[in-house]
């Protein structure tokens, strides 16, 4: 029996429209749950890494790193390892002993911790001590001849080849007059910094085998090295390889200098300044590579241009709700002192304010990303440790 011409013609309208509606929820799912994606964290698929090593290097930006491990244990209640005592590092300049750690201060049964992020000399067998069999590696690498502009103006008081030579112009124009290995470790940030950072010797001979057979170690060691002139990218990666959130690995620039403490160098100076840090532009330029062929086969150009999108506006977002004029300040700007950086040597490092009236989640969510380095790891160390006494800060209390 045929069916009514009527009927049939409601049967496909009905088709139609229900075809119609699929197309259009396709289409909204797949475009705009983008608009979700903060709220739903923007995690990848399989559960987050939560047992991380990272070698932080200097004057690299690894303060802006390090602030995101401290939220990220804070926030998932993990165990950090903290210096002992009243130390504020892992026993740099030497190399690492898991001694250096608070609570494996003394002989006895072995603890894991599940973040170690605190300056120390890379000194593997120790670290394993310290750290689960399965933990993630990694650093971080900055362009030998601004990392060591860095160091100079940082440490010039402290390091004597620095303190000697006046200005770094005139250090690299005539380095050994000034650098003398007599005066051992404390002249370390004077030359091939980020190379004695991984526990190498730095004053080694740009031996071909010798470098080949050091970034074979770094390489088989660590999972990724990060690069500080493109932090973005390297924190997309990041985020990627430990399957975090994209909040996770949003921040602020820490212990950043102003521009007008920052030198300038002649293009004769840079030159000199990449002979002389000979080992660490060798180590820069290997992982620099690295780092995109690293990009390239794990996410692509049209995802990572996609994650660096959502990564920028989400730290454009945070700035407008969390800091007060959404910049940072010069350190005699900053008006809770609490929130002060640490000034050290001829830098003048920024820190910032946060806007007034936020409501109490936000005020601490903004409050973790803002908080400086040694503030944030007495906190930690308190809440860590209870029954210790707290860290204490002296150039908070002048």
């Amino acid at each position: 029996m045929l069916s009514p011409p009527g009927g049939m013609q409601r049967c496909f309208q009905a088709i139609l429209l229900l075809a119609l509606i699929v197309f259009l929820l396709a289409g909204f799912l797949h475009r705009d749950i983008r608009l979700f994606e903060p709220l739903l964290g923007g995690q990848a698929e399989g559960p987050p890494i939560i047992n991380v090593m990272f070698l932080k290097t200097h004057k690299t930006a690894s303060s802006t790193v390090l602030n995101i491990l401290f939220r990220f244990a804070e926030m998932h209640n993990l165990s950090v390892a903290l210096p002992a005592g009243s130390r504020f590092h892992l026993g740099y300049p030497w190399l690492f002993l898991a001694r250096y750690v608070e609570g494996l201060e003394s002989p006895g049964p072995q603890r894991h911790f599940n973040i170690m992020c605190n300056h120390l000399r890379f000194n593997l067998p120790e670290v394993q001590k310290v750290m689960p069999d399965d933990t993630f590696y990694f650093s971080i690498l900055r362009n030998p001849v601004f990392q060591l502009e860095s160091a100079f103006a940082y440490y010039r008081k402290d390091v004597p080849a620095f303190r000697a030579a006046g200005s770094l112009d005139a250090f690299l124009a005539a380095p050994r007059t000034y650098y003398h290995r007599g005066a051992g470790l404390r002249n370390a940030p004077a030359r091939n910094g980020m190379w004695f950072d991984l526990g190498f010797d730095n004053d080694a001979p740009d031996d071909e085998a010798y470098v080949r057979a050091r970034l074979a170690d770094v390489e088989r060691r660590f999972q990724l090295v990060l690069i500080a002139e493109h932090l973005d990218e390297s924190l997309v990666l990041l985020r990627h390889l430990l399957r975090w959130r994209l909040d996770d690995v949003v921040a602020f620039p820490l212990n950043s200098r102003s521009p007008r403490s920052v030198a300038g160098l002649s293009p004769e100076a840079r030159a000199r300044a990449r002979r002389w840090c000979a080992l660490d532009w060798r180590l820069y330029e290997h992982f620099n590579r690295t780092l995109w062929a690293r990009v390239r086969a794990e996410l692509g150009p049209r995802r990572l241009r996609s994650e660096l999108a959502r990564l920028r506006a989400r730290r454009r977002e945070l700035a407008a709700r969390c800091l007060q004029d959404g910049e940072a300040k010069n350190g005699s700007q900053i008006t809770d002192r609490r929130l002060r950086p640490y000034q050290s040597g001829v830098a003048d490092i920024m820190g910032y304010n946060l806007r007034r009236g936020l409501d109490n989640q936000t005020r601490q969510m903004c409050l973790r990303m803002v908080t400086p380095e040694l503030q944030y790891m007495a906190h930690l160390y308190a809440r860590q440790f209870p029954g210790k006494p707290p860290k204490n800060i002296p150039f908070l209390e002048e």
